[in-house]
């Protein structure tokens, strides 16, 4: 009987691609947070599109990693879409209660006066 081997792919090329596309990102995102370009500084609901950036980097970078090293592109479809929307659901839930509350706080502190203690 002949023994079977079973054959291992090396990823250090995938792990070098990943590594050098996350680190590319990250150099964009600290170029922009020291250059902040002034056509950046208008808002878009109640933030600045220099923020808005810097959140949709993230969440691609986030992304990257989750494809890339939690191995999801070799995983079900239904696997992938549980994880991935329930993530994407709960950031964008977080991002509105945050971004809510913050510009009612910052309204408030504006105004120069209290409401209740909060």
């Amino acid at each position: 009987m002949a023994h079977d081997t079973i054959h291992h792919e090396s990823n250090t090329s995938r792990i070098w691609k990943v590594f050098f596309i996350l680190s590319l990102v990250t150099i964009i995102e600290v170029i922009f947070g020291i250059w902040k370009p002034d056509f950046m500084m208008s808002t878009f609901i109640s933030m600045k599109l220099l923020n808005w950036f810097f959140i949709i980097l993230t969440l691609y970078k986030a992304y990257l990693i989750t494809w890339a090293f939690m191995h999801m592109e070799g995983e079900t479809k239904g696997l992938r879409r549980a994880v991935v929307w329930t993530a994407i659901f709960l950031i964008c839930y977080l991002m509105f209660i945050l971004l809510t509350e913050g510009d009612y706080i910052y309204e408030v502190f504006k105004a120069g006066h209290k409401s209740w203690d909060f």
